[in-house]
Formats: C-alpha cells, structure tokens, sequence
C-alpha cells in the first residue's frame, strides 16, 4: 500500500539521567554499573517514614538546558505523584511535575542534511522527575528480577510539539538535541547506559487536514536508528488500517528490534488515571528570577553559535564545522590546536585526520589523549617553518602518542630535522637517480609527471629528513 495517502504526525517523548553524583531525593550514588541493589537507602526504598529531600545541583542543570533549550522557566512549578503500580517503583508512584512543570514553550533547529530540511520542532514542556527501577527478565530463567539502583536518579522529560513528519525528521531533532545536551553538560546523553531513553507518540492524516489522528505511543527503542525503523513501521501499520476502513486504537506498543516490528504492551492511560496531586512532603520548587537570569548569562557557546564561530574565524567550510563540533571535547581540541598553531586549516587536517585515526586506534577519549593541543601545534609549527617536513612529521606523531613527548624533541632524538643542505640533498637525488634508471631517463628526457615519482623516492632515502622544496628545485635543474 501506498503511504501518499497519509501524513505522519510525530511527537517525542526523551528522558535525559542529569549528570549529578548523587539521586534526586537522597544521598545514594546515582552512578551507572554498580553491582544491583547497593546504591539503595530509605527513601528510593519507600520505607516508611522515609522523606525526599530535593537535590540542588539536579535543579541547577535541569535549568541549564532549560534555557538552553529556548524555554520559559517558571519561578514557581511544584512536584507532583503520578500514580501506577509497577514491580519496580517501590513507592506506588513516580514523583514528577504535572500542571506546573519547570518549564515550558522551548524549541530545537534541526536537519539541515541532505536527506532532511530544516525543521523547527517546538518544545511544549521540560519537567524534573525521578527514575523508575530496572526490571530484568533475562537473568534467571522463568523470573523477573528488580534492580532498584536507578530508582530515584533525577531525570528531565523533555516532551516535543507534534511538528515532526518524517522519520528521518525525528532522527535529525534527536541527534541535535544531544548536541545541544552535551554542550550544556547536564548529561552523559548514552542510550547504552539508559541516560538518554525516546518515546515516540505518533499518529497518521490525510495530508492538508488540520485534525490529529489516534495516536499510538511506541517504546524501547535503544538508538535513534531504532526510533526511525520503529517510526516507520508504526506508520506503515497505521496507513494499512485506515486503508481497510479500520480504526487506530490509542495503545502504547513496544519495538521489536529483532522482528523490526511493533507489538502491543498495553492500552495507553489518560492523564487522569494517574491521579495526580502535589507530592505532599515537598514545597513548590521557588526560583528567584535573578538566580535564573544568572543562569542564563552563564551557558556555555552552544553547537549552531560555534559552527558560525569556526567558519568565520578559522575560514572552515559547513561540512568541516560539523565534523569539528560533534562533540564538545572534539571542538575544544580543535580550537587549542588552531589558536596555538595559527592555522585552522592544518588543525583541521590533523585532529580530523591523524588524531581521529590515533583515538579510533587506541578508542580512548580526546580529554584523555596524551598528544595534548599544544604539543600538536608545535608540531604543526615545526611543518611551516620547514624544521621538518610532512612525511616526517608523520614519523613525529606517532612517537608522541607512543611517548607523549613534545614535538621538537621527537624530531631531534630520532633524526627527523629537516636537511636544507645543498650537498647532502643533491647526494640523495644522484643515488636516486642512479637507483631508478627507468624513472630517471623517462624524467631527463622530458617526462615531468616522474618528478613527484623521484622526490617521493629522494624523501624515503633520505628518511622525510629533505627539505621537498630544495629537492624539486634540484630536480628541476637536473631536466633543464
């Protein structure tokens, strides 16, 4: 069948863990990997008695991408339970934000690829609200176990207008929205480790109507290619029941990565089945509107300001800005190269060439790479001054992410300092040319495309030492 016939509608739903050290209402550890049940007390325990107490540092960042995100904060917004029963919210409810969530009417710029256009995709709301547990089901056969280690964690929903039309769409408002999360650095953003967890709701009209249709909500998709495949069977399934005359009806289904298929989970609740009222054992959440505007002065230069940045400044093109601000630490790097060095165009070359290749190789962090920038653009320094030359130079990296030597030192232990000396080049260009009898009569006689040939010889003699410059020079005056 046909999809022309239908529009899709999508709106998401993402759960972002905020990078705290501790959980959202007690002291326990809110870190990913411990062994079950160890970072558990009272409170994520719901045993009685027990009080949340709220955690400062998880507010301070849910406002930090807040604002980043275009949001109105509201000085008051107020805790509410959202009550369901589930094996792993020990408490019976969730403690969350309803009517009066931290923030609303925010909005993320997205696409601008060559599968997508850009799309703006409005943000009706961002609210604080604590993690559920982790029930297992594969641990031990015929049994479900509980780990409550992430009950408690603070997490921000962030809930998207439904101005998404295509699959591809919602991969693009995902990918930029963690850009956008990782330079504010209110989170690890990892769907491996659960810290960045998609719903999407989505529903299919014909195009040019105004009205939504039923919408279907679609959960555990562990990657944002998994959202697109889910997004397009989903919508595949809904265009063949309105095709036969059938009805959507409102559920909440689950994607089957292995099948890429989506099955049913359960019908999907009202708000009103929740029942929601104010969390009776906190305030309302008070902002002083200074303390925001404080907040707002303070975020970090987001991805879209530093892509016009880099262009201006370093003269990159669009595509080498956006390899260069994939993320944060990439671009920083890459900043301290090109500043130290002088030269954005070289920096480019090799954080996106050698260091890539280095970290892929060894696949550690670039925080942690033992080249740091300024060792890189010494390096590069070394280049354009003619100390040594860009074969070398090669030789001279290597060295220093085996030995996390400077540059200068490398080249002068190993012997890599560029010869400008006429006597000893010209040494290396007859030995060349004797070794090379075919290559070197071919070149005399006129071939001049052989003379890349035999300075590329010239060089592996001469172990990149030779100055290239005086080598085609001599080489030149040999044909003549």
């Amino acid at each position: 069948m046909s999809h022309d016939r239908y529009e899709m509608v999508v709106g998401l739903e993402v759960h972002v863990q905020l990078k705290t050290r501790t959980k959202a209402f007690c002291a326990c550890s809110a870190d990913f990997g411990a062994p079950p049940n160890v970072n558990t007390c009272p409170v994520c325990l719901a045993l009685p008695g027990a009080l949340p107490v709220l955690n400062e540092h998880a507010v301070e960042l849910a406002v930090r991408a807040a604002l980043g995100l275009g949001c109105k904060i509201d000085p008051v917004s107020v805790f509410a339970r959202k009550n369901y029963f589930y094996p792993d919210l020990p408490k019976g409810y969730q403690i969350s934000q309803f009517d009066r969530p931290l923030a609303t009417g925010g909005w993320v710029v997205a696409g601008k690829t060559e599968k997508e256009a850009e799309i703006r995709i409005g943000i009706t709301r961002l609210h604080m609200e604590e993690d559920a547990g982790k029930s297992i089901h594969d641990r031990y056969p015929g049994e479900t176990a509980i780990d409550l280690n992430r009950a408690g964690v603070p997490l921000i929903e962030i809930v998207s207008e439904p101005d998404i039309r295509t699959s591809a769409g919602a991969g693009a408002y995902l990918r930029t929205l963690k850009q956008i999360l990782q330079y504010l650095d209110v989170s690890d953003v990892s769907m491996e480790e659960g810290s960045l967890r998609v719903d999407a709701n989505i529903s299919a009209r014909p195009p040019g109507q105004a009205k939504l249709g039923t919408k279907t909500e679609v959960k555990n998709m562990n990657s944002f290619s998994a959202v697109e495949k889910a997004l397009e069977a989903e919508f595949a399934r809904q265009c063949a029941l309105l095709d036969s005359g059938k009805k959507v009806e409102q559920q909440t289904l689950l994607w089957d990565a292995a099948r890429e298929a989506v099955r049913p989970s359960r019908t999907k609740e009202g708000s009103h089945d929740y029942r929601y009222f104010p969390e009776p054992d906190l305030r309302p959440l008070i902002l002083d509107p200074k303390w925001i505007e404080q907040m707002r002065k303070e975020l970090p230069e987001l991805p879209d300001a530093r892509k016009r940045r880099l262009a201006t400044e370093y003269g990159l093109s669009p595509i080498e800005v956006e390899q260069l601000t994939a993320y944060p630490a990439l671009a920083e790097y890459f900043e301290a190269v090109a500043r130290a060095s002088g030269d954005g165009k070289a920096a480019y070359n090799w954080v996106m060439g050698e260091v890539q290749a280095a970290l892929r190789g060894s696949n550690e962090e670039i925080s942690r790479f033992r080249v740091r920038p300024a060792d890189l653009a010494q390096l590069l320094n070394l280049v354009r001054d003619g100390t040594i030359s860009h074969t070398a130079a090669k030789r001279v990296f290597a060295q220093m992410v085996d030995t996390g030597k400077p540059a200068a030192q490398v080249a002068a232990d190993e012997g890599l300092l560029q010869v400008g000396d006429e006597t000893a080049i010209a040494t290396w260009v007859d030995e060349v040319l004797e070794e090379h009898p075919e290559e070197a009569r071919r070149y005399l006689a006129g071939e001049k495309k052989l003379q890349g040939v035999l300075v590329g010889f010239v060089m592996k003699k001469s172990k990149g030492r030779a100055d290239p410059k005086r080598v085609n020079q001599l080489l030149s005056s040999r044909a003549r």
